[in-house]
């Protein structure tokens, strides 16, 4: 069918002319401009609304007697690398929640394989029944000098894809000390994309510094931590996007801002949601019902969750029950709790069935680890006296602390002290970039993992996933490594030389081919075995995972507050 045709049925069905192609029959819907809950039929032709506020005829009806329908939801930003799924997988796992619409970044298997990952994720969108759109990765890798990454991409690399249809601008920035300095290539990169939607990632910014960021014409903003630091940004014309994900956690400190008032300038992101949490608590359904049982209104919620973030990325074609919207919706028996009942993606009821058939998208990235074979002795760190700095984790956050502490020390040698809850982290180069003679490996200290014994490591390494590995055993830490080049990437658990839990992520060391069901199941091992070497933290793996992430500050505690000790800064005094 023709559009000509298609919009002259729309226009017949919406007046009742003829009977719609789908009717959702005796439910209420959420009005986002109102507020009520206004008592009407709902009806669909093909992908779009065309009827409210009446009772319609349809060819097929779902009685929705005593729900509540609500837009679909769209998470603003995230990475489908971090939940361990290809998009397929991802769709099938997310999609019964409500979340219809996405906008990832697939920043991550670019830094593995360069501009490779734009091409399958595009083609992945293609097969998918929910709206999955793609932001080009604006840094890869996210620093010059600080580490080693697979690809590098630069302006030119991202101009070919960027008119095509699924695009929606350029992924979050995150070199912003770049883009303050006037760095040539981050200017070039930003001013091929003025006009379009362009993501940022500044955590902390503030004052001048931040004016000079948005004037770059960076415009949504996902790293806001605090509610002064989100209420700058918001005056000052950005969208913040509140986060809450596995790790990154900022939804209890962001809610009080999220009011009818502020609403339309806040959405909501995961960033990086693994698929145990999925299963677990959810996703934006999660984040809804959370937001509200921390006082935020019933409306102000939905309408982040849909109005707003289509507003915010550029598609004003959904997040309103509404004639002429994208029939997404998401119908629920009860508002208060976002309990998802049924989930309609394009007018499709979400079921098995809207899964079956499509065609498969191959992975890519396999071999890709090449990381070299260790040692223990790899893992030595040779120092000039026992002080040293030491790496904070907080729960909850991928901001760390600086701690100046002193451990053990014999031959020239610091060792872990776990009185002090310091074992050590090394990041290995996986790329097959070390040049010859080199060493390759970064040795260093952290502090508050509780890992009293064993070791933990991890082919998944914001942003450039080199092999990242904690442990209290230095021999520990080599068979963890080693057995990550052995099943291509992975997370790996390690006591007394041997493996106790792994995960394989062959695709591009990022990704598993297992159905999600089997992920989480392998998570949960995973998860018990690192609580059994004393392990504290409740995701211990994407914590490991951010620890070599360069664009995070890095605080160190001081008698006048916070300080960023990367850019010297006093941050909450």
């Amino acid at each position: 069918m023709n559009r000509v045709d298609f919009l002259r049925r729309a226009i017949d069905q919406g007046q009742g002319r003829t009977g719609a192609d789908l009717v959702l029959k005796g439910g209420r819907f959420l009005d986002l401009v109102t507020g009520d809950l206004v008592a009407s039929d709902i009806a669909i032709c093909g992908d779009r609304i065309v009827g409210t506020f009446g009772s319609y005829r349809g060819r097929r009806e779902v009685d929705v007697s005593g729900k509540v329908v609500v837009p679909g939801f769209i998470d603003t930003h995230f990475h489908v690398e971090s939940s361990l799924m290809p998009p397929q997988e991802f769709e099938r796992c997310v999609l019964p929640h409500g979340v219809t619409t996405g906008l990832c970044d697939p920043h991550e298997m670019a830094n593995v394989l360069g501009t490779d990952a734009f091409r399958w994720f595009l083609a992945s969108s293609e097969t998918l029944a929910m709206d999955l759109r793609v932001q080009l990765s604006s840094c890869v890798p996210a620093t010059d000098h600080l580490e080693t990454s697979g690809a590098r991409i630069g302006a030119a690399d991202l101009l070919p894809f960027a008119d095509h249809p699924k695009v929606i601008g350029l992924a979050e920035f995150m070199n912003f000390p770049g883009v303050l300095a006037g760095n040539p290539g981050a200017l070039e990169k930003l001013a091929a994309f003025q006009g379009r939607l362009i993501d940022g990632h500044a955590p902390l910014l503030r004052g001048t510094a931040l004016n000079g960021y948005i004037a770059a014409g960076i415009r949504t903003e996902h790293e806001a931590t605090t509610p002064e630091e989100a209420m700058e940004k918001l005056s000052k014309g950005m969208t913040v996007l509140i986060r809450e994900g596995s790790v990154s956690k900022d939804l209890h400190a962001l809610a009080p801002i999220l009011t009818e008032r502020t609403a339309p300038f806040l959405a909501f992101c995961t960033d990086d949601r693994n698929p145990l949490d999925i299963a677990e608590e959810g996703h934006l359904d999660y984040v809804i019902r959370t937001a509200i049982a921390l006082g935020a209104p019933p409306l102000a919620a939905y309408r982040a969750a849909s109005w707003s973030a289509a507003r915010a990325i550029g598609l004003h074609d959904r997040g309103l029950v509404a004639p002429g919207q994208r029939a997404d919706l998401v119908v629920l028996d009860d508002l208060l709790e976002c309990r998802v009942a049924q989930v309609f993606s394009a007018g499709r009821l979400v079921e098995d069935a809207l899964f079956a058939n499509r065609p498969a998208i191959q992975p890519i990235g396999r071999g890709s680890l090449r990381a070299r074979r260790v040692t223990a002795a790899d893992f030595s760190a040779p120092g000039s006296g026992p002080s040293t700095p030491v790496i904070g984790v907080m729960p909850g956050k991928i901001i760390t602390l600086r701690h100046d502490l002193s451990l053990p020390y014999a031959n020239g040698e610091r060792r872990i002290d776990l009185d002090q809850d310091v074992i050590k982290v090394a990041v290995v180069e996986r790329h097959g970039k070390t040049p010859p003679g080199e060493h390759g490996i970064g040795v260093a200290f952290v502090k508050g993992f509780g890992l009293k014994r064993g070791a933990i490591a991890s082919s998944v390494g914001h942003d450039s996933h080199n092999v990242t590995v904690v442990g209290a055993d230095d021999a520990d830490m080599a068979v963890a490594v080693n057995r990550l080049g052995e099943i291509e990437g992975g997370f790996v658990v390690v006591e007394g030389g041997r493996v106790l839990a792994e995960i394989a992520l062959p695709v591009a060391g990022l990704m598993s081919l297992l159905p999600f069901d089997s992920i989480r199941a392998a998570l949960v091992t995973l998860r018990a075995a690192a609580r059994g070497l004393g392990v504290v933290l409740p995701e211990p793996f994407l914590q490991v995972a951010f620890l070599p992430l360069p664009v995070i500050p890095h605080l160190k505690i001081t008698d006048k507050g916070l300080v960023d000790v990367d850019r010297f800064a006093l941050i909450d005094p």
